[in-house]
């Protein structure tokens, strides 16, 4: 029931093919990054993942995380899998070598953090906000604050956490009502109440460190008016070890659809008088300092909805292989045999197997842009790269974890009525996945960040020049004399003309109509994932077939990918032509009606 396996084959064709690991081991600070230490560093991955953390899956969702008296305790094996974790060095590995990391390019921290999330979910949110706040201190925090937090919160010695939603702002930040008073000694008294911390209160480790999000008393309304503070658990002594217990207490956990394993907290914030923080950077840019642990973990949990889709897809895929039921369409009288023998159950595991694969090869492509983005010596070349991470940032985030919902969905169904049944573990997958949609931004949050940070105000430039990319290779799949990838070619046509006319209506929509823009915006970021899987599964398909030209003697794998490109044009791609025609042609049926017409 718990057996995973990471798909290495896959991970490593799409860092070396698609992802251009070559290319990242060649940047500054890279060079020593051998093709050997990034095998290494996966088996040993795999190891932790399959062995450690997989067993705990579903046994954590079974017990779930248990709160009493304002301590937290989780789940049987929790403490001990995440001290193994930390000894092993696992939460150092893309961090800053000034601070105990490891440095690892994203690209390999991107392959790593999938295993943690397909195996366990519940567990890796965890070390996800501890990375998120690292990145902000590192960014925007002072030296002292680096010095004080940063060596042993990389260690994983002590985490982190994001304090964002309040009771009454919830994604609306602008209400944000938690205050910071300044005091004489530079400072802080925070109050205020936060929800849905994860990993808020833990027995994990012997310290949190708090970012939190509040307001000073001179500070403007709005978001213009947010100020940052880092408030941990326990005071530091002058030696940096916990001294007194700070003025945060969890005053309840959430009882939660999926994630049971993951204490989602309530925060109370200075019942006692006011916790003491500190503030990060300049008073009233926390929220443009969040944004940085939130792009973070915007990533990472896109990085939840391939993982959790490539768990259910092996669970799907066991469990069709090992269910008899029926005689093989077509041959009458013949023997029972396994359901993967039955074309809609083939129909099934391919959306999922090439759905899943798509997600992997966008993500793992955007990783290494973002290491080419922050490492590469031209400027130029860096802010390339740039722009095509922020565009593609919310279409990893949005567009697979509602992709993971529905292969989730498929595999229970795969499963036929012993899906619904908790004990064979194919529901926990969908119930998991379904918070993904909502974490660190709805999936509309995302969609409308994508419309109108990163196409209309940009003028579309960024996302042209992609397109560009995609016709180019529709011109050397039409070059291949096999029906596949012409088919390939036909279909990814059509996506990229779908996705083009829907770029021309935003652009000629947005700035005079926003809310007729917006209606479309989430089949908009839809539509471009699924051309920019399609775009992704088609580069691959090629490298395959040249491979095999080559006298690649690994046919099996090679040639199924050019087969899962076919599905994927046959079956995901011609969805792009529908949803251009929700955003184009959508918006009068959405708005027309009155208030209590509804």
């Amino acid at each position: 029931m718990s057996q995973y396996l990471a798909p290495l084959k896959d991970m490593r064709f799409v860092m070396h093919e698609l992802a251009g690991l070559e290319q990242v081991q060649q940047l500054p600070g890279c060079e020593e990054l051998s093709s050997d230490l990034v095998d290494a560093i996966l088996d040993e991955a795999n190891k932790f993942a399959s062995e450690i953390l997989a067993p705990l899956n579903w046994t954590g969702d079974r017990e779930g995380a248990t709160w009493q008296g304002g301590e937290v305790r989780t789940a049987g094996g929790w403490k001990e899998a995440y001290r193994q974790f930390v000894d092993a060095g696992w939460p150092a590995i893309a961090a800053d070598p000034e601070f105990g990391g490891q440095g690892l390019p994203k690209l390999v921290s991107t392959a790593v953090m999938e295993m943690w999330k397909a195996s366990n979910m519940a567990f890796s949110l965890c070390p996800m906000l501890t990375t998120g706040a690292i990145e902000a201190l590192m960014l925007r925090g002072s030296d002292e604050q680096k010095a004080m937090y940063l060596p042993k919160m990389v260690s994983g010695e002590w985490t982190g956490t994001m304090n964002l939603t309040e009771p009454q702002a919830g994604s609306d930040l602008a209400a944000v009502r938690t205050r910071a008073e300044p005091r004489a000694d530079g400072t802080y008294l925070i109050s205020g109440q936060k929800i849905f911390i994860t990993y808020g209160e833990h027995d994990l480790t012997d310290n949190i460190i708090h970012l939190v999000l509040a307001r000073l008393p001179d500070a403007p309304e709005g978001v213009k008016g947010i100020s940052l503070f880092v408030v941990p658990k326990f005071l530091l002594n002058p030696d940096g070890s916990p001294g007194v217990r700070n003025d945060v207490d969890c005053v309840s956990i959430e009882h939660k659809l999926g994630i049971h394993a993951s204490p989602t907290c309530v925060l109370a914030f200075g019942d006692k008088g006011g916790a003491i923080g500190t503030l990060i950077g300049e008073p009233n840019r926390g929220l443009e300092y969040m944004f940085i642990m939130m792009n973070e973990a915007r990533f990472a949990v896109g990085m939840e909805g391939l993982a959790l889709s490539e768990r259910a897809y092996q669970k799907a895929l066991g469990y069709a292989r090992d269910r008899i039921q029926g005689t093989e369409m077509g041959v009458r009288g013949g023997p029972k045999v396994s359901i993967i023998h039955h074309p809609d159950v083939r129909r099934m595991l391919m959306l999922m197997k090439s759905q899943t694969e798509a997600m992997r090869a966008l993500a793992y492509v955007v990783g290494a842009a973002t290491d080419l983005a922050h490492r590469h010596a031209d400027a130029a070349v860096r802010a390339q790269h740039q722009a095509f991470v922020d565009l593609m940032i919310p279409v990893v985030k949005g567009w697979s974890t509602e992709n993971s919902i529905d292969v989730a969905s498929l595999g229970v169904q795969v499963h036929g009525g012993m899906g619904f049944i908790e004990e064979t573990g194919a529901a926990q997958h969908l119930r998991d996945a379904r918070i993904t949609t909502i974490y660190e931004g709805t999936t509309a949050i995302q969609a409308n960040d994508l419309i109108g940070r990163k196409i209309a105000r940009e003028g579309a430039v960024t996302i042209r020049a992609v397109v560009v990319e995609m016709r180019q290779l529709v011109a050397r799949l039409e070059a291949q004399p096999a029906d596949a990838f012409k088919a390939i070619a036909t279909a990814l046509t059509g996506g990229i003309d779908a996705l083009e006319a829907c770029v021309d209506y935003i652009l000629a929509t947005y700035a005079r109509d926003i809310k007729a823009a917006s209606v479309g915006s989430v089949p908009f970021l839809k539509l471009l994932g699924i051309v920019a899987g399609g775009w992704q599964l088609g580069r691959a398909a090629l490298i395959a077939q040249g491979r095999l030209d080559a006298g690649d003697a690994d046919v099996t794998f090679l040639s199924a990918k050019i087969v899962t490109a076919r599905f994927y044009a046959d079956h995901v791609i011609p969805q792009a032509s529908g949803l251009a025609c929700a955003v184009v042609n959508g918006a009068t049926g959405a708005l027309a009606l009155a208030d209590e017409q509804f």
